[in-house]
């Protein structure tokens, strides 16, 4: 039996996603072509998000130019960009009435500008069709590129986020491309646009605790004010195995030690992902 099919202890269990607003926000997103980070990163949080019509959206297509090795977005050439998603997707949310969504992208290496003037277009749409929304986007690294992150930081979203994903020693194993520091950068150059800032971590991977308080200052160092902690899960048996699956009283631990460092919110528990109860984040 592989890590990615092994039994999970109790406290990974969720209930199947079901419901009106789970079959509705499915099927329309289905209709207008639309990529949801729920299903491409398959999210055990679906039956609570969908269940209460909140998604996280996936723009500029479902094949990605990096191949992380944690991730089960499909590492493939790109489809060309679709320029009218941005309008359908603004639509998409006005139907469902969604009020706060949280928008994330597939890394683009094969465009010149890694797909951040599509960013600010997709961001001023959706607002501009639902006026009043809020927002959370969940930005690549754009190679810490100050010129392509200010697209996205004059588009302005209520927070910008980018994930270190892991621990400094494990980077290497587990991300594709991605450097350490230059994440630590982007979340630097989004900390000083006085928009919020925010990360994520997953652990299980072989971290040491002392290595997640350490990432945990490094990020405080760079501006961050919101912090993720979830489980990593293995999508399949190709991916990186699961090396431990840390307790829920770790997980407050980390929240508790976040907090007293300086975070202004914490998320930490074994099913948070980095769009979970995005919309209390607005408020950091």
């Amino acid at each position: 039996m592989t890590t990615a099919t092994r039994r999970l202890p109790n406290w990974m269990k969720t209930p199947l996603p079901s419901g009106k607003e789970y079959v509705e926000l499915k099927n329309l997103a289905a209709a207008q072509q639309l990529n949801t980070i729920c299903v491409s990163g398959n999210c055990p949080n679906k039956a609570e998000c969908w269940g209460a019509s909140t998604a996280s959206f996936m723009i500029l297509g479902e094949k990605c130019t990096r191949n992380c090795r944690f991730c089960d977005v499909k590492n493939m050439i790109p489809d060309a960009v679709d320029w009218n998603e941005p309008l359908r997707l603004a639509e998409t949310i006005k139907a469902l009435k969604i009020k706060h969504c949280v928008i994330t992208s597939v890394t683009r290496d094969d465009l010149e500008d890694g797909g951040s003037a599509f960013w600010a277009k997709t961001i001023t749409t959706i607002k501009e069709v639902n006026p009043g929304i809020t927002m959370e986007t969940l930005i690549p690294d754009f190679y810490a590129n100050s010129a392509h992150i200010q697209k996205v930081i004059d588009a302005k979203p209520e927070v910008i986020s980018h994930n270190m994903e892991t621990v400094r020693r494990l980077t290497p194993k587990v991300r594709d491309v991605a450097r350490y520091d230059r994440s630590l950068k982007v979340v630097e150059l989004i900390a000083a646009s006085g928009i919020v800032p925010k990360s994520g971590i997953m652990v299980g991977l072989g971290e040491t605790e002392e290595e997640v308080l350490e990432t945990m200052d490094d990020l405080l160092k760079s501006g961050c004010k919101v912090l993720t902690i979830g489980q990593y899960l293995q999508p399949t048996a190709h991916h990186l195995k699961i090396e431990e699956f840390i307790t829920p009283e770790v997980f407050i631990k980390y929240r508790e030690a976040a907090l007293e460092k300086g975070f202004k919110m914490v998320e930490s528990s074994p099913l948070v992902r980095s769009s979970y109860r995005a919309e209390r984040h607005i408020h950091a």
